[in-house]
Formats: structure tokens, sequence, C-alpha cells
């Protein structure tokens, strides 16, 4: 009789920590933004915490992925036009993470679209960390950060997507 309930205790304290660590890397409005450092198509290391005191649209995209593509001209127009200071310093920045596993393809599409913001990838297409760690289940994906680091809006497209940047780069 022991046998049992001890095998029940232990399932039950395995479980809180796994539910823990799945909490620990929670995506959602009002956490810190998990850090992503990856290579440039150059090679050059760029990492989100480099971008601190902007608003960040962290983009999740792909050149193989036909919403994403459709929505590049979308956010070079964003980054056109709020990407210089609009009000004490504040910017918009972007900052591209592909999920590509094929870098000469990733490399025409930033050609094709004229991306200009950081763009980075590992190459490990859905086996990326940064994947896994932000609990992508589907791409495009974006996630809106503020000065600080913190999560400020999740997955915003279009006029719902600029006028949330206008304001956030328009208040005090």
């Amino acid at each position: 009789m022991k046998r049992p309930a001890s095998i029940i205790l232990m399932l039950i304290v395995l479980s809180c920590g796994y539910r823990a660590e799945a909490q620990e890397n929670e995506i959602k409005v009002g956490v810190m933004a998990p850090e992503i450092s990856l290579p440039t198509p150059q090679g050059k290391m760029v990492s989100l915490s480099s971008l601190r005191g902007n608003l960040v649209l962290i983009d999740f995209w792909a050149s193989w992925c036909a919403p994403c593509v459709e929505e590049q001209p979308e956010l070079k127009r964003l980054y056109d036009t709020y990407h210089q200071s609009i009000k004490k310093g504040k910017k918009l920045e972007i900052y591209g993470v592909s999920l590509d596993s094929k870098k000469p393809a990733w490399e025409k599409a930033i050609r094709r679209f004229d991306i200009k913001w950081p763009q980075v990838s590992d190459l490990k297409f859905w086996s990326s960390p940064v994947a896994k760690t932000y609990n992508l289940e589907g791409i495009p994906y974006n996630v809106v950060v503020d000065g600080d680091g913190y999560i400020i809006a999740l997955n915003l497209h279009g006029k719902e997507l600029e006028d949330f940047v206008r304001a956030g780069l328009e208040e005090k």
C-alpha cells in the first residue's frame, strides 16, 4: 500500500517542477523578453538587449512563409516611418528573427525587400532554441518590447500594430 502512495507523491512533485519550468518560459505581456543573441548573415552576433532604450518589434518570420513575405513591405514602411526619433530619443527598432534553414534563401529575401533592420538566424528552422523559448507555434509572429526589455504586446499586425507603435513612441 505504501508503494502506490509513494509513486503518486513522486509524480505530484515532478509535475510541479515541470509546471514551474513551463511558467518560467511563459511569453506574455508584462514579463521580461527572453534574451536572443544570434548571428546576422555576415556572422556578427546581435543581441536583443543591444536595442534597449527603444521600442522593439521582434519579428519572427522566414523566406518560405507566404504571409511573412507579404508582411515585409508593411514592416519596411513602419520602420521607415518610425525608426527616426519621434520624441526624446524614442524610436522603433525591428529585430528580425528568421526561421529559415537555408542561408541563400534568407539572404535573397533580405535583399528583395531591402530590409535595413537587424536580421538574425541560427538557420535551425523550427529546431531553433529561440523558437522553443518564445513558444512559437506559427509565423509570422511578433513581440513588442518596451525600452526596459518588457513585453508590452503580442502578435499585432496591420493597422493595429502601427497604432500601437505610434502610441508607444508618442507617450512621455
